[in-house]
């Protein structure tokens, strides 16, 4: 592979280690690397899914953030807190203030609450070289916060995020330039990298392809045949090569669809689900209309539990693009009743309202005065606006099967 006429930049990528639960443990007065530390979403469920672990108590008992809270053992030594995510939140910007003391805004790309990509093109006369300005940072952020992090390095956002995850979780801090690809990507396996799934996983493996390498090796017209755009992204990220911008605003992106959805905490029932998704439809046309848009295709999602499994996904279309609660609901109770099997136990719900419109561009009905329903949408929201998410509810909301009240304490889904 001729890379002569890629782009070839100073990219960071940084993952907080353990990052809930390093913040647990500094709060703690514990080290986060050599504490037995899990963040539970809710200890009082012994279901409850732990969020994070340490490095130590993934090491020592292998627990994983898939695990549940039943499954940790019973280990004295080991602390069990609560997830508090307010916290983590105001960290992990607090820590993207620091490393806007290095760069400008615009050279920082948040990925997630605790990665993030940064450009730090142009550095060497105040900070040296990329490897000095990644060690300046990491240091920085464990003198500031108590938090160990990794960084890779790399020519482009792909090559720094993996190398990342595979090499610098181990050693600190790691680097892949494009003619390090070959030695450090080819030999893992697909499912090691970055932006392949189970199911990806997969349908590779059945094609006869286990490790990165193999991909690049493979006819990129026939993985194009196969997957489509995602086949030609797999065969040139393989070679390392990815065109993504580097520098930008990254918090600005063109919004597909408002969506609300919830793991219910027990088995919920035809009536109760019917409640909940009330509630979510609430949500989905609240956040709508807060973006002066209106969608035409509204989406109802529901699981059942274990004991049954399966579920279904529906969509169906309206005339009219639409952000009225009541609209959104009998569309999404007429999938309800529609697919639903009437017996199976319900564990998870979502909506979601897409093909947007702009409000403007919604088309009047002649033989419908919609202003109303409209301007009670809007009123609801002023109310809630001013005084807090629950300062006015439907009456559903306040039974057993409303899911409101409680989402109002949490953020992300977890309490705040």
């Amino acid at each position: 592979m001729d890379y002569s006429s890629y782009p070839r930049n100073d990219i960071l990528c940084i993952d907080m280690r353990s990052f809930y639960a390093s913040v647990e443990a500094v709060k703690l007065g514990l080290d986060p690397m050599k504490t037995l530390l899990a963040v539970v979403g809710d200890p009082s469920r012994s279901g409850s899914i732990v969020l994070a672990a340490s490095p130590e108590l993934k090491k020592k008992y292998g627990i994983s953030n898939v695990s549940r809270f039943f499954e940790l053992p019973k280990d004295p030594e080991i602390h069990i807190v609560p997830a508090h995510m307010a916290d983590y939140l105001h960290v992990s910007v607090e820590i993207t203030r620091l490393i806007n003391q290095y760069v400008p805004k615009q050279a920082i790309h948040q990925y997630s609450v605790d990665e993030v990509w940064v450009t730090v093109n142009g550095l060497e006369k105040l900070f040296g070289d990329c490897w000095q300005v990644a060690e300046k940072i990491k240091k920085d952020i464990l003198d500031s916060f108590g938090i160990t992090c990794s960084i890779g390095i790399g020519d482009n956002k792909f090559l720094a995020k993996v190398v990342m995850d595979l090499h610098a979780k181990k050693v600190g801090i790691a680097e892949c330039r494009y003619e390090d690809v070959e030695e450090k990507l080819w030999p893992f396996p697909v499912e090691d990298i970055w932006g392949i799934g189970s199911r990806m996983k997969h349908n590779l493996n059945r094609m006869g392809i286990v490790t990165l390498g193999q991909i690049a090796k493979f006819n990129l017209a026939h993985l194009k045949k196969r997957f489509g755009v995602m086949g030609e992204q797999l065969y040139w990220h393989a070679w390392g090569i990815d065109l993504s911008p580097v520098y930008g605003d990254f918090t600005k992106t063109e919004q597909k669809g408002f969506g609300h959805g919830i793991s219910l905490l027990r088995d919920y029932t035809k009536e109760d689900t019917a409640i909940c998704i009330l509630d979510l439809c609430e949500e989905v046309c609240r956040r709508t209309r807060t973006a002066g848009m209106t969608g035409k295709t509204i989406h109802l999602g529901v699981s059942y539990s274990k004991e049954t499994g399966g579920g279904f996904s529906r969509s169906k279309s309206v005339p009219h693009p639409t952000n009225v609660t009541m609209d959104i609901y009998q569309i999404c109770m007429q999938l309800f009743s529609q697919f639903y099997d009437g017996k199976s136990k319900i564990r998870h719900v979502y909506v979601t309202l897409d093909n947007l419109f702009e409000k403007g561009e919604t088309q009047l009905d002649l033989f419908e005065d919609r202003s109303k329903k409209n301007d009670i949408g809007y009123v609801m929201d002023a109310i809630r606006d001013r005084f807090g998410s629950t300062a006015i509810l439907r009456a559903s909301s306040y039974t057993d099967a409303g899911i409101t009240l409680e989402r109002s304490k949490k953020i992300g889904g977890h309490k705040a």
